[in-house]
């Protein structure tokens, strides 16, 4: 089984089963389709816990490449997954997938119409410019 921790911003999203997914840098072991998933807040820290009883299960695993740019408002300059790139709509339609709806994150700083924006500004002031690559782990509930 492999656990997951999702900053605060998420927490809720996550809990209500609203966001089922997630993007992380490549490490030895991620979750494999079929397999339980652990979600947490604050791992190893005295204020972890955990944001869902039954553990979700993990319905796929996939590469993913997001381009990233302070030169532009939006931010995030490209998706792709799989080597497939999102269009202009498909990116907005992850970016809400992922959690930045403008609905859902107004009060945490994020101000963008759009979610793309949101995610933008989240990716430059916690990863930077450049490209990320990494996969996304997608769940359902159990």
């Amino acid at each position: 089984m492999v656990a997951y921790s999702f900053k605060a911003m998420f927490a809720p999203q996550v809990s209500g089963l609203t966001k089922r997914q997630t993007v992380r840098a490549d490490r030895k072991r991620h979750a494999r389709p079929g397999e339980p998933v652990q979600l947490y807040q604050g791992m190893r820290t005295i204020h972890c816990r955990k944001l869902v009883d039954h553990d979700p299960i993990c319905t796929r695993v996939r590469s993913i490449e997001i381009a990233v740019s302070d030169l532009m408002a939006v931010a995030i300059v490209s998706i792709a997954i799989e080597g497939i790139p999102l269009h202009r709509e498909e990116i907005e339609l992850f970016c809400r997938a992922d959690g930045f709806a403008p609905w859902f994150v107004f009060d945490l700083g994020l101000r963008g119409d759009a979610a793309r924006e949101n995610m933008g500004q989240f990716w430059l002031q916690h990863h930077g410019i450049g490209r990320f690559q990494g996969v996304l782990i997608e769940w359902e509930p159990a």
